[in-house]
């Protein structure tokens, strides 16, 4: 490490447009002024602090008074630049409005105004946060401002520009200084280590550079204190000790003990974190939802990180309200346990809503390779129908999963093979009505219904499900003539004639109280009055 006493802010202060970081606009454009000499009398930088606005100012200035003449480029070997750059040319004047902000002071400068510069072609006058100059000494300033002698420039430096005067603005060109982004940050701060031969980890100059706020100088000064801090390497946990933040491997932690629901975990971890603010800890906490938002992290889909940053601000309002921050932690905690069950029941109804995906993909293993694309598409609609057909009517369900096999759907016409027998082939018969009402929701109105004997009982003569124009004689022929009444009529033959299929599905509805997924349904949502309807 090379030792040196000089501040980084200062040793690594730009000197000249090409140098500076994060204000590509703002250089490009006082670059082509003075390539054109397309110059106005007074300009206005206005920006966050150490955005760059007075190392542009001197650059600006540098770039006016090199004796090589005005160029977006100056020497820095004349005797301008050097003495420029030292601080001490008699023809640029730098004046602090927070210190000298009278009429009086303006007065003085508008002075000198009156002489020529004594060694360069400009007299430039840099005023520094301009906006405490008070409203006597912009009135003194104006007329100057508006028409200064062609050999005087202004440059006004501000961070609050909202503060001046419109008689002010109306009089200067104004360049707005960005806030300088956490990625140009820190590829500035690798090279500044890298020139002064220190090792670092790129996470801890991640942590200062967001600690910096957009602020380059705020960050370097920062970057100082972290070198002798960190005895010549630059970490992680020396950064975040140093700047009283928590460890990102302890903000994960609470986020796994959340995760697991593991409330004594959380307990201890709030012991550890007592000697932290609590609003820090909760402004860390949305930091890390951010990075894993970036990261495109599996364990942190969309809704749960709203869901947890809706906590995590009514838990920084709560702070304003309470002084008890680990108690304010603790209900947050808890709160983001909460929000996850929610999470389990959203996912419980998304999985009883879309039935078909929970089948493609076993369907699509177990194809065959020669199976084309529509085959196997069609395969998986009739998974479906058996899906719907179970859903219905257990016991229908596996009647007709175990005896129908699916052949074909082309031109409007639905084909399969059934090999039912006994109370099976009953079933079928009593439940055609539904099982055809499930085949015009899945396959459209107007599907045929081909039958095709069992190639496993050829010898004998199949006697399976009615085909098309059977169907058509036994619905004329029924009284009832309504699909509602066909599905009541497969439930009640079910009831009755079905003696070999498990009775617990259809006669005892209300045993559906006892399914896990109910049960945590009516506790989440703490309901009072439970209806149970058969669907078939």
């Amino acid at each position: 490490m090379q030792a040196s006493s000089e501040v980084l802010a200062r040793k690594y202060r730009p000197k000249n447009f090409d140098e500076l970081v994060g204000q590509e606009g703002v250089a490009q454009t006082l670059s082509l002024s003075l390539n054109s000499s397309r110059l106005a009398h007074a300009y206005l930088f206005s920006g966050l602090r150490g955005s760059g606005k007075t190392s542009t100012a001197r650059i600006f200035a540098k770039a006016l008074i090199c004796e090589a003449g005005v160029s977006a480029k100056p020497c820095e070997e004349c005797s301008n630049c050097i003495s420029l750059a030292g601080g001490s040319h008699i023809d640029v004047i730098e004046m602090d409005a927070a210190s000298n902000r009278g009429i009086d002071d303006v007065r003085d400068l508008i002075e000198q105004t009156k002489y020529r510069p004594a060694t360069a072609h400009f007299k430039i006058f840099i005023i520094d946060e301009v906006h405490m100059l008070t409203t006597q000494a912009f009135n003194a300033l104006l007329k100057t401002l508006e028409e200064p002698p062609e050999f005087v420039k202004f440059i006004l430096a501000t961070t609050d520009p909202l503060k001046l005067p419109v008689t002010i603005l109306s009089r200067v060109q104004h360049f707005r200084f960005k806030s300088i982004s956490q990625d140009k940050v820190i590829n500035h701060l690798a090279f500044i280590l890298d020139k002064e031969q220190i090792g670092f980890e790129r996470d801890a100059l991640s942590i200062l550079a967001r600690s910096g706020g957009g602020s380059l100088r705020d960050t370097l000064t920062m970057l100082d204190q972290a070198i002798i801090y960190s005895k010549g390497f630059v970490d992680v946990a020396s950064v975040t000790d140093m700047l009283a933040l928590v460890d990102p491997s302890s903000i994960m932690s609470i986020f796994e003990a959340i995760f697991a629901r593991d409330i004594d975990a959380l307990k201890l971890k709030l012991v550890e974190l007592r000697e932290y603010e609590a609003s820090m800890v909760i402004d860390e906490m949305i930091v890390f939802l951010k990075e894993r938002l970036f990261a495109n992290d599996a364990s942190f889909s969309l809704l749960l990180i709203d869901r947890y940053l809706r906590i995590l601000n009514d838990a920084k309002s709560l702070l304003g309200m309470s002084s008890d921050g680990e108690f304010v932690l603790l209900l947050a905690f808890l709160k983001m346990i909460e929000a996850q069950k929610i999470k389990d029941l959203d996912e419980m109804i998304a999985s009883l809503s879309s039935g078909e995906q929970k089948v493609a993909p076993k369907m699509v293993a177990q194809s065959s390779r020669d199976e084309t694309p529509k085959q196997v598409v069609e395969q998986d609609r009739f998974t479906t129908l058996q899906e719907r057909i179970a859903d219905r009517n257990y016991a229908l369900g596996e009647c007709f999963s175990k005896n129908i096999r699916f052949i074909s759907f082309a031109d409007g016409v639905l084909q399969w093979e059934s090999c039912a027998e006994g109370e099976c082939k009953e079933a079928l018969r009593h439940g055609y009505g539904a099982i055809r009402h499930l085949v015009y929701e899945i396959y459209g109105e107007g599907v045929s219904i081909e039958n095709k004997p069992c190639s496993k009982l050829a010898k004998q003569k199949p006697q399976e499900l009615p085909t098309q124009e059977q169907a058509s004689e036994i619905e004329a022929n029924d009284t009832s003539g309504s699909m509602v009444e066909d599905v009541e009529t497969l439930a009640s033959s079910c009831v009755e004639s079905c003696n070999g299929m498990p009775p617990s599905k259809e006669v005892d509805g209300a045993a559906i109280l006892d399914e896990a997924m109910v049960q945590k349904t009516i506790e989440l949502f703490g309901a009072k009055k439970v209806t149970i309807q058969s669907k078939i």
